[in-house]
């Protein structure tokens, strides 16, 4: 992981356990064949996506619903 990207995507979801299980649950779904919400390329893993994700408001966190959902497109 990108230590730059972690960075900011911890300034969107300030507290680090949910960060930690938002990035973790959508490393699954890609990993699940989940289509990414980004341009990504060949070396970028995972993980990477998912907090670029994050970073450009592509993938929001709910955690009243306990949800992720896909964000401006």
């Amino acid at each position: 992981m990108k230590a730059e990207l972690v960075e900011q995507a911890s300034k969107i979801i300030s507290e680090p356990q949910m960060l930690i299980n938002v990035v973790s649950r959508r490393v699954a779904q890609l990993n699940n064949g989940r289509a990414p919400l980004v341009p990504t390329t060949p070396h970028m893993g995972n993980a990477n996506i998912a907090l670029t994700e994050i970073v450009e408001g592509k993938l929001v966190y709910h955690a009243e619903s306990d949800s992720l959902e896909e964000g401006n497109q």
